[in-house]
């Protein structure tokens, strides 16, 4: 059996166990047939990470044009990703606290896992920050760094974060056929290149 049809002759049988259920429950009918559906042998395969290659990375990172504000800020989201590995949530949700200059160190604790993080802040996405504070980031009170360029300029969400990562996936022509082309992909070709 081809792995597709797999799982949709799975997901069929959990429907109809459902199905049944609810009706019994609701007194809809005086006899639970969730009880007849067959069992099915169902093994979910593992899916591989998407990776690209250190020139494929290089590539997204250059289509961004970091002439504007909005480049700017999206330059070092895109960096964050690639070179550090943070995950959306944690770019999203990079308060000024975070950063340690004097320690040129990032110190969080992950969204995903609640886990303490420490990463050192490598000159490239040092200064590409720096850029956005200085040149690019919109006037604002908001303990947040990455900001939406829009007003009222609020704080960015991990939506947005991974919309912004596909946008130069596309923008680089990178082939992403068959591939996922967002900021997890940037994540996993990270620990590729380290192992």
């Amino acid at each position: 059996i081809s792995p597709k049809f797999s799982t949709l002759t799975h997901r069929t049988l959990e429907s109809l166990r459902g199905f049944f259920k609810y009706v019994y429950r609701q007194n809809l009918v005086d006899l639970d047939l969730s009880a007849v559906v067959p069992k099915d042998n169902y093994k979910k395969q593992p899916k591989l990470p998407s990776v690209y290659s250190p020139q494929e990375i290089e590539r997204i990172i250059a289509a961004v044009d970091r002439g504007n504000a909005t480049g700017k800020r999206n330059y070092a989201i895109l960096l964050l990703a690639a070179r550090l590995g943070l995950r959306a949530s944690d770019i999203a949700n990079l308060k000024f606290e975070n950063l340690h200059w004097e320690k040129s160190t990032i110190v969080l604790h992950q969204f995903k896992t609640g886990k303490r993080l420490e990463l050192p802040i490598v000159l490239q996405v040092g200064n590409a920050i720096i850029d956005y504070l200085k040149y690019g980031r919109p006037k604002s009170e908001e303990r947040f760094i990455f900001l939406i360029a829009q007003s009222p300029f609020k704080p960015i969400n991990k939506g947005a974060i991974t919309g912004i990562v596909h946008s130069y996936f596309v923008k680089s022509g990178v082939n992403i056929t068959h591939r996922k082309h967002g900021p997890h992909a940037l994540r996993h070709s990270l620990a590729g290149v380290l192992l």
